[in-house]
C-alpha cells in the first residue's frame, strides 16, 4: 500500500550542502544527478551564501556514470572548482547515485588532501537519512579530516567554547540565532566559536575546535553526535539546553546552566543577567497598557508545526510570557525514537501548572487535517511554515512562519533566540494581531 506523505519540512540527506554553504568561504561539491541540489536549494536556501544556489559545483551523473563509474568526472568537477572558486573548505558530498555505484569518493578525495588541498567528504546519499542527521556527518568529517590534520588538541583555553546550535538554513533563521548566542554567552565572559555565519571566523575559527574548555549544544537531538564525538576524540565535556531559549526566563535559564557548567565567575554573570533583564523588561513595561487593551485581541490558543528544538522553546515562552495556552503540538524533524521521551517529558513540566499534548508526524496534510476538524472556538495562532497559510486562512487564526519552507518571508538577520528574540516575536505576534483590526 502506498503512504504520500505531503508537505516536505526537510530534505534529504544532502541537504547538508546547507551546512557548508554556512561556512565561511566554504563550498559543497555534489557528486550527484542533476537536480538534487537545486530541490534543496528551493526548500531551505533563502540565500546563497559565498557559493550556494546556482553555484554550487556538481557531476550531474548520468547513465555513463552509473554503468562505468563516475571517479573521473569527480576529478574534473573538483579540479575544475578548484581553479574557478576561491574557497578556504571544499567538501565533497555524495548523492544517491553515486552511493549507489560505489565510487570511491574516500580514495579521490584523499588524493587531493596528500597534495594539501582544504578538501573533505561526507556520505549524504538521500536514501540514508535526512539533513538534520546528515548536518552531524558533516561536521563530523570537517573535524576528522581537516580540522585534526591542523591541531590534534591539547591546548586548551579557558574560556573558549563551540556552539552548536540549529541546521544552518533549515533554520530559517540561524544567522540571527547565531548572532544572539555568541552574544550572551560573550556576556557572561566566555569566548566563542560560533562556526557558522556572519558572526564566525570561518575556517581558522573551526581549527580551534580542540581547544575549547567545554561545547555548548542547544538541541533536543540534532548536533548531540557532534559534541559526544568531540568528548571521546578529544575529550571536552558538553553542556545541553534542550530547546532554543527564547525570552525572559529561558534565556537566563539558559546561562545560569552554562555558567554554573563552566563554574564561571558568579557577579560578571549576575551583572550581565541583570541589565539585559532590565532592559528586556523595560520594553514589556513601557507597553504594558497598549498589550493590557489589546489582551482579548491576541490569540488564545497556539499550534505548533515546528522540530523539537523551536517547538519547546516557542512553548514556553508562549504560555509562561504571553500567557497563551497551548493547544496539540506537532514536531515534525522526523525525531529519532531515542529522543522522544525526553521530549514529551519537556512538554509535560512545560510550566509549573500546565503541560501540553505533542505529537510527532513527518505529514504536514494529515496534521493540518486533524487540525481543520478540532473545534475552533477561540482565536488561535500557529507557528509553521509557508505551507499553513492556507490552513490558517481556512481557520480564521494568525501565522507566524518559524520553519521551513518560509516561502512568503524574507529572513535578512532575523532571529528568535535569546532576549533580543523575545521582543522579536511579540512584536511579530501583535503585528499580525493589529493586521486585523479595520
Amino acid at each position: 500500500m502506498l503512504k504520500f506523505i505531503e508537505q516536505p519540512r526537510y530534505s534529504c540527506a544532502i541537504g547538508a550542502q546547507q551546512t557548508v554553504v554556512a561556512i565561511k568561504r566554504g563550498v559543497p561539491i555534489l557528486h550527484a544527478g542533476p537536480g538534487c541540489s537545486s530541490k534543496v536549494s528551493s526548500l531551505i536556501g533563502q540565500g546563497e551564501g559565498y557559493a550556494g544556489g546556482n553555484t554550487i559545483p556538481c557531476t550531474n551523473t548520468g547513465e555513463a556514470e552509473v554503468v562505468y563509474g563516475g571517479e573521473g568526472r569527480l576529478r574534473n568537477v573538483v579540479d575544475g572548482a578548484f581553479k574557478v572558486i576561491d574557497a578556504d573548505l571544499y567538501v565533497i558530498l555524495t548523492g544517491c547515485t553515486s552511493d549507489i555505484v560505489g565510487d570511491d569518493v574516500g580514495r579521490v578525495t584523499s588524493e587531493y588532501q596528500s597534495r594539501g588541498k582544504p578538501i573533505v567528504f561526507a556520505e549524504t546519499g538521500g536514501f540514508k537519512s535526512n539533513n538534520y542527521v546528515s548536518h552531524e556527518s558533516v561536521v563530523n568529517a570537517i573535524i576528522d579530516q581537516y580540522v585534526d590534520v591542523h591541531n590534534k588538541g591539547g591546548n586548551i583555553q579557558k574560556g573558549l567554547v563551540n556552539v552548536f546550535a540549529t541546521v544552518p538554513y533549515q533554520d530559517p533563521y540561524w544567522n540571527g540565532n547565531l548572532e544572539e548566542i555568541k552574544r550572551i554567552l560573550e556576556g557572561i565572559g566566555l569566548k566563542v566559536n560560533i562556526l557558522f555565519g556572519n558572526e564566525s571566523g570561518g575556517v581558522e575559527e573551526w581549527k580551534t575546535i580542540p581547544d575549547a574548555e567545554f561545547n555548548i549544544l542547544i538541541n533536543a537531538w540534532t548536533g548531540l553526535g557532534i559534541v559526544k564525538h568531540l568528548e571521546e576524540k578529544y575529550g571536552t565535556p558538553y553542556v545541553q539546553f534542550p530547546y532554543l531559549p527564547i525570552g525572559g526566563i529561558e534565556t537566563t535559564r539558559f546561562l545560569r546552566q552554562v555558567a554554573e557548567f563552566g563554574e564561571l565567575e558568579k557577579k560578571k554573570v549576575d551583572e550581565f543577567i541583570q541589565k539585559e533583564e532590565e532592559k528586556y523588561y523595560s520594553f514589556i513595561e513601557r507597553t504594558a497598557d497598549f498589550m493590557l487593551e489589546f489582551r482579548y485581541g491576541i490569540p488564545r490558543r497556539f499550534y505548533t508545526i515546528l522540530d523539537a528544538s523551536y517547538s519547546i522553546g516557542f512553548s514556553k515562552f508562549l504560555l509562561n510570557e504571553l500567557g497563551i495556552i497551548p493547544a496539540k503540538q506537532y514536531i515534525i524533524d522526523d525525531t529519532p525514537e531515542d529522543f522522544r521521551e525526553d521530549i514529551k517529558q519537556q512538554f509535560s513540566r512545560i510550566s509549573d501548572l500546565r503541560s501540553a499534548e505533542v505529537s510527532f508526524s513527518i505529514d504536514g496534510g494529515a496534521i493540518q487535517q486533524e487540525i481543520r476538524e478540532e473545534p475552533q472556538k477561540n482565536r488561535a495562532i500557529i507557528l509553521g511554515s509557508g505551507w499553513e497559510r492556507d490552513l490558517a486562512n481556512d481557520i480564521k487564526a494568525d501565522l507566524l512562519i518559524i520553519s521551513a519552507p518560509v516561502s512568503y518571508r524574507l529572513v535578512l538577520n532575523c532571529g528568535y533566540a535569546g532576549y533580543n528574540g523575545g521582543l522579536r516575536v511579540i512584536e511579530d505576534i501583535y503585528d499580525r494581531v493589529l493586521n486585523t483590526y479595520r
